[in-house]
């Protein structure tokens, strides 16, 4: 068995914090002196330790009732055709807040009014044509640098590059990059990767001058690497590079069997974040799943450094210590959000310490200098018996023996929806029958395998909050069941049709997302009557261009693409043509034997989840002890709601904010209910309903004495309407 890290000598890792402890000590501004930012929010996040923690006090429990509407700003540009949505974490420097819209412009406003002072359109200076790139992702912040005296500047994703914007002007700061941008293909070395799918939801991260950055790639077999690169924050030049799938000499390239794995291999891409310790220069950032998600047998080996928290040199990109939360992942079960840096009493001293909430409901706890965890992590073993051809499981996984899992984490009959009706609950009962189900890390399987946590956790990219104060962590989560079924794919047919050659091709980059029957699921919209939108010009400049959670196929061939459009267009005429493909040696290494049957959660047919509520909870650990101190249901499921049954809880994404002021505020449910909780015992205390979702993260600050919570409202996900508006409260009359 590997090792889970590599861990330098304990002298030289000594020698090494230490030495940062005394000469790293400035901010994102220039070289001022590192300071308590509690009280502001000039970081995705709130702060530098990622704790969504704020130190004000003006609304607290015995006021938070009397919150009002401040200001709503619109960015009246929400595609509610599409489902479009806002999961920006706003931050406020100077008075003046910065965020991005539904199709991803970037605006400054006037924090205490909400009125816009500029807006910033990433795709006004790119050909038509290719404006799908941009306004296709999510985006979840925004980062602020400047030289504490002349040049300020936001940094921010859309699309294929990170742009670089003057914080006072709005304009592209021309000396950055090429013309006040980077492609985020700058410094990946895989053949052809210049077509490969890259952008990056998470903003950057800045280190002194530095800015450091993961991507979003493809999940497929077609997947971008994923190193982790860091360029210069002034003119954009690029720093150091780290291989997140290791090279021939380099640590961890042992753990795969293949040594050249790298150069067909991707993934293993930082997309969820990172928090950097201003302090020490150390840069802990979580690392996603190999590429293919749900099929290791063209990756065999453990995978490193796939599914793990690096803790990186910030300044040269040198990896100090790791631990693999997953080996070999084929669940889809990298950590969500990036970890939140926290002081803990343990064992009677003081330790600084990274907590990481994952998708599995584990919290993982270490010792921010070497990686030793705090509680014990048991290498448990796991069920590697799999149908599917090459396959070969990792026979253990490491699990948490505290803190206790926040979620539920195996579902078997006694765990069906008790209010169902007879017909439906027979129904999910049966087929759970059917499904490989009742424990943790179950093989996937052509019969079916529940996979729960769900796909979206456990814990989602909001990621948790952290009391500084008190060492309590509090995550929000989603307790939903999906169920994974495994499809041969034969990639072998020459002389096909293009229907045969379309539906082969759908199956393999389609149906994923779009399910078998072309009907959808989850976040992702039926195809069924795409050719009453579409013809075939405008179908393949759409798969040409992309949009939202779906990425751009600039993989696949003219004439890929013009079958896939046959078969999904159901073109008669087109779909009796003969299809020969044409493989080049690495689109060969590339095909998977297997796809999948999309991402579909464990629902009655008529849409009701099969697993017993609730689906949305709120869970405080007191990270001191490893103990459980509250839990509490977060939202309500208006179906269940109006035949009586209440505390379901909803599906929900984004993050909590805690106030020194006793308050945890909360959008995040599917309801679009914004909510404040009791942060000691976790009760309910304020409820607003918004103009739509919230599922982004709040941010607190104060504007000339008035405390303000703003949250974007956004909505999109999970069948809810779609908004463009970002909401803040104050308290009536505060100065």
């Amino acid at each position: 068995m590997i090792l889970q890290r590599f861990a330098f000598p304990r002298l030289y890792q000594w020698f090494f914090f230490s030495f940062f402890m005394v000469i790293a000590s400035c901010t994102t501004h220039g070289d001022t002196p590192l300071k308590n930012t509690y009280g502001t929010w000039e970081k995705a996040h709130g702060n530098s330790e990622s704790n969504k923690y704020s130190s004000l006090t003006q609304i607290d429990t015995n006021n938070v009732t009397q919150l009002r509407v401040a200001w709503e700003f619109h960015t009246h540009d929400a595609d509610t055709s599409a489902y479009s949505q806002i999961q920006c974490n706003p931050i406020i420097v100077k008075g003046v807040l910065y965020a991005t819209s539904p199709m991803l412009k970037l605006f400054a406003i006037d924090a205490a009014t909400g009125q816009q002072k500029w807006v910033y359109s990433p795709y006004d200076t790119i050909d038509e044509d290719k404006k799908g790139h941009f306004i296709m992702h999510n985006n979840r912040g925004v980062t602020y640098w400047t030289d504490g005296k002349n040049d300020e500047r936001i940094f921010y994703s859309a699309g294929v590059y990170i742009h670089c914007i003057d914080a006072r002007t709005g304009k592209l700061v021309q000396k950055f990059g090429i013309n006040g941008k980077i492609e985020l293909h700058e410094g990946l070395e895989m053949e052809k990767v210049k077509d490969l799918f890259v952008t990056a939801t998470s903003p950057p991260s800045v280190y002194k001058d530095l800015l450091l950055t993961g991507t979003r790639v493809s999940e497929g077999m077609d997947a971008a690497p994923g190193d982790i690169r860091a360029f210069d924050v002034r003119t954009g030049k690029l720093v150091w590079s780290f291989h997140t799938i290791p090279r021939p000499g380099e640590p961890g390239n042992e753990t795969w069997e293949n040594p050249d794995a790298w150069k067909t291999t991707g993934g293993a891409n930082n997309w969820m974040g990172m928090t950097i310790d201003q302090a020490t220069g150390i840069a802990y950032i979580p690392i996603g799943s190999a590429s293919m998600d749900f099929y290791g047998g063209k990756r065999k080996g453990s995978n490193l450094f796939a599914d793990c928290l690096l803790a990186l040199d910030a300044n040269t990109g040198k990896r100090i210590w790791h631990f693999q939360y997953i080996h070999h992942d084929t669940w889809d079960w990298d950590p969500s959000s990036p970890p939140v840096l926290i002081t803990v009493n343990h064992d009677g001293k003081k330790i600084d310490a990274v907590a990481q909430t994952t998708k599995t409901g584990f919290v993982f706890l270490f010792n921010r200098r070497d990686g030793t965890p705090l509680f014990p992590i048991v290498e448990t073993p796991v069920d590697t018996v799999s149908d599917l051809i090459g396959e070969k499981l990792w026979p253990t996984q490491p699990v948490p023996q505290k803190p206790a899992p926040f979620v539920r984490q195996v579902l078997t009959e006694k765990d069906l929806n008790p209010y169902l009706s007879k017909e439906e609950y027979e129904e999910v009962r049966k087929r759970l029958q059917s499904a490989h189900t009742g424990k943790m890390f179950m093989p996937q399987s052509k019969a079916g395998t529940i996979i729960f946590p769900g796909f979206d956790g456990g814990g989602e990219w909001g990621g948790p909050a952290a009391d500084p104060e008190t060492g309590i962590l509090y995550v929000n989560a989603n307790e939903m069941a999906w169920i994974l079924q495994m499809f041969d794919v034969d990639p072998s047919k020459n002389q096909e049709t293009y229907l045969q050659a379309g539906h082969r091709l759908y199956e393999q980059n389609c149906m994923s997302c779009h399910g078998a029957e072309r009907k959808g699921g989850g976040n992702y919209p039926s195809i069924v009557d795409a050719n009453k939108k579409y013809n075939a010009k405008s179908f393949v400049e759409f798969v040409n261009a992309g949009r939202r959670m779906m990425p751009a196929f600039t993989h696949l061939s003219q004439q890929d693409k013009d079958a896939i459009a046959s078969f999904v267009l159901n073109l008669k005429n087109e779909q009796k043509k003969k299809y020969a493909p044409t493989l080049t040696a690495l689109d060969s290494l590339r095909l998977s034997p297997y796809t999948i049957s999309g991402y579909n959660k464990f629902l009655t047919k008529s849409g009701l989840p099969g697993l017993a509520p609730p689906w949305g909870t709120i869970t405080a650990i007191d990270l001191n002890t490893g103990e459980q101190v509250w839990k509490a249901i977060l939202g309500e499921d208006e179906y269940f709601k109006e035949k009586g049954i209440k505390e379901t809880g909803t599906e929900n994404y984004g993050g909590p904010v805690i106030t020194k002021g006793g308050l945890l505020f909360i959008g995040a449910s599917k309801d679009g209910m914004f909510r404040a909780f009791n942060k000691r015992t976790g009760k309910l205390l304020w409820e607003f309903k918004l103009p739509a979702a919230g599922f982004a993260t709040p941010s607190t600050y104060e504007v000339n004495g008035t405390q303000y919570i703003v949250i974007a409202c956004g909505g999109g996900k999970l069948g809810t309407k779609s908004g463009d508006s970002y909401v803040a409260f104050a308290l009536p009359g505060a100065k």
